[in-house]
């Protein structure tokens, strides 16, 4: 995919041909959550990064080709773990219920 989905994140600015972009959406019964982190883990489970989600509970994050783990964490729900892959060239749209 080589832009953001409607309504998502922009790409402007960003050379998607040189980088692996993970970025989506948190939402709990169809509205953004805004309060939310969201953790990368590399394959083994380890720590890469976290950031937190914006208002329209948007997220991003560069990559290294692989496979990766997001956990997202948020007030009133337990974690939620999706598996994802990134690769350079590519941009990852992850859509994530709590």
């Amino acid at each position: 995919m080589c832009g953001a989905t409607e309504g998502g994140l922009s790409l402007d600015g960003i050379d998607v041909k040189k980088e692996a972009v993970v970025q989506g959406q948190v939402l709990r019964d169809g509205e953004p959550v805004g309060n939310a982190y969201v953790r990368l883990l590399d394959r083994t489970g380890e720590f890469t990064a976290e950031v937190p989600t914006s208002a329209s509970g948007h997220f991003r994050f560069f990559a290294g080709d692989g496979d990766w783990t997001l956990r997202t964490l948020a007030p009133k729900a337990d974690p939620v773990d999706r598996q994802v892959h990134a690769q350079v060239g590519s941009v990852a749209e992850v859509s994530i219920t709590i």
